[in-house]
């Protein structure tokens, strides 16, 4: 008899969590699924060249023609991301550490941070190409450039919104200013630090395809501005879809990772 209440309980709670994963999900399921169609039904309606917008049946069937080159690309824009968005949180972190701990630092680094951001960084890709060579470096320099100032700035929100009284505490009891940033600002800052860097993983894709059109001999970049050159416009959809593909790949890792570092955040207490 004793087992008979947990049977209950543990159901509807299968069916709750069941309800809640698909609610989440498949409305984006069904308006990608409708516009896929749609898109193939005007394509093939008004006769529109393949030159110009392939109806998404010649891009599935480029995907599987290239499916081996593409998946090696796909490999190694997704190791340049992966390593790129690492070095940016590292060095977003560190940044946003600097300038809360040291203040006359921190009054005359952050805005040279800001300004820094504010430079096209499409036109830093030849001048890193031109320091570091066709290698991985520079598509991890844009990578860092475009990915850290999220990672810094939101940091840097959560550091800066401990309550007064707290490290008027702190202070009354003798804490020194490092171990009030360790002990109270950082923990405190974990909820906008990991929202941050899912801005920073989106950002690191962008970072390295743009680091691959600038100069590369493989990835997903490589291969749009090949298959560009050759006008197959259904193989540079395909490996768009590749890269959208990775965005959210790596979206939903840093989402889960957040999960795990702060599982104590209001969002996921309410949930």
């Amino acid at each position: 008899m004793s087992d008979q209440p947990i049977t209950d309980l543990s159901e509807p709670r299968l069916a709750s969590s069941w309800s809640a994963a698909t609610g989440s999900w498949l409305p984006a399921v069904i308006l990608l699924l409708v516009t896929i169609v749609l898109w193939e039904a005007a394509v093939r309606i008004f006769a529109i060249s393949a030159f110009i917008i392939p109806a998404p049946s010649e891009i599935a069937k480029s995907l599987a023609a290239q499916w081996g080159t593409l998946m090696q690309a796909t490999l190694v824009t997704a190791g340049e991301i992966l390593f790129g968005f690492l070095v940016s949180v590292v060095v977003g972190i560190a940044i946003a550490l600097v300038i809360v701990r040291f203040d006359w630092l921190g009054r005359a680094l952050y805005p040279l941070v800001v300004l820094f951001q504010n430079v096209p960084k499409v036109a830093l890709a030849p001048i890193f190409i031109l320091w570091f060579g066709y290698g991985l470096a520079p598509k991890i320099g844009l990578i860092l450039v475009i990915a850290f100032f999220p990672v810094t700035l939101s940091m840097l929100a959560g550091m800066q919104s401990v309550d007064r009284s707290l490290l008027a505490l702190m202070n009354s009891v003798g804490a020194s200013p490092t171990q009030i940033l360790f002990r109270i600002r950082v923990p405190h800052s974990l909820p906008n630090l990991m929202a941050g860097t899912k801005i920073a993983a989106t950002l690191s894709v962008i970072g390295a395809i743009v680091g691959e059109f600038a100069g590369a001999s493989d990835g997903l970049g490589y291969v749009i501005q090949f298959a560009s050159t050759q006008l197959d416009t259904a193989l540079v959809f395909a490996a768009l879809l590749l890269v959208s593909v990775l965005g959210i790949a790596f979206y939903y890792a840093a989402e889960i990772l957040e999960r795990i570092v702060v599982p104590w955040a209001p969002k996921f207490s309410q949930s």
